[in-house]
């Protein structure tokens, strides 16, 4: 039981120092840690005053990570959701993949925020104006452009069509001296040293270098490695189902309890 211990132990050192040296290499482009340094109102807040040109956008709440269902009532995890004293709401996307940030996968994201933030029997009125925006590693659009707006137009007469369903991508390969390439250029930022604007650099600093923010993102990789683990054992435990492996077996195998590999048994045969 010792030995067991102590190579426990050693394996969690391991991932521990593992974890420590990703940290140091995390930049705003990369999602995870995005979504921590924008949690922070005050930091959400002047990311979008740079990105939409508000000054005068107030930020009420924010959430990193956020949890939303989709139309099958499925969770779906959007990188940060933020409503502002108006009640717009923003998502907030980082998007290093160009399919991640396809036309269709912003249609998707707008129509999830339509159906959660209003409740059954709300007027159409009550719907929230929001802004679906991707920032991009890649120019996905194609037109060299640091900034792109979309919103609906009806096609006869070119006249805007204010359902205020707004998508906007960031083309984060524009760092000039403008503000929002400024703020490109702190977003590819391994050090805070480095970066351009201090609100963003002393958060960073905080999850790099202080003992309780590189704590808090120490437990939170440590939270998204079993999510992503126990996500790869449901899925071979639904594949052993499917070649007729008993569940006792299956459990065995996937390190899933007997229970939940009995509801996913039930699930799949519904």
């Amino acid at each position: 039981m010792s030995e067991r211990k102590s190579q426990q132990e050693l394996d969690f050192e391991r991932k521990h120092e593992e974890d420590l040296q990703r940290l140091r290499g995390l930049r705003l482009i990369d999602d995870d840690f995005m979504a921590a340094v924008f949690e922070e109102r005050a930091c959400a807040e002047f990311l979008l005053q740079i990105i939409l040109k508000r000054n005068d956008l107030t930020v009420k709440e924010v959430h990193g990570q956020y949890s939303i269902k989709n139309l099958q009532g499925r969770s779906v995890r959007l990188d940060i959701l933020a409503v502002d004293r108006e009640n717009r709401a923003y998502n907030i996307e980082v998007q290093r993949s160009d399919r991640g940030a396809s036309e269709k996968r912003a249609r998707y994201n707008s129509s999830l925020l339509d159906a959660n933030l209003t409740d059954a029997g709300d007027d159409y009125d009550a719907l929230n104006e929001t802004y679906v925006i991707f920032i991009t590693e890649n120019d996905v659009l194609k037109a060299g452009l640091p900034i792109y707006h979309v919103d609906r137009t009806v096609r006869e007469t070119g006249t805007f069509f204010n359902d205020q369903a707004h998508i906007v991508y960031v083309n984060s390969q524009i760092k000039d001296e403008t503000a929002l390439g400024k703020l490109m250029h702190d977003f590819f930022c391994t050090n805070s040293k480095d970066m351009n604007y201090s609100i963003l650099a002393q958060r960073v600093r905080y999850f790099k270098e202080d003992t309780k923010g590189v704590a808090a993102m120490c437990r939170a990789m440590e939270k998204m490695r079993d999510e992503t683990e126990h996500e790869t054992s449901v899925k071979h435990a639904l594949a052993m189902l499917a070649d007729g492996v008993p569940c006792e077996k299956v459990a065995k195998y996937t390190d899933l309890s007997i229970e939940e590999v009995r509801a996913l048994a039930e699930k799949k045969s519904a």
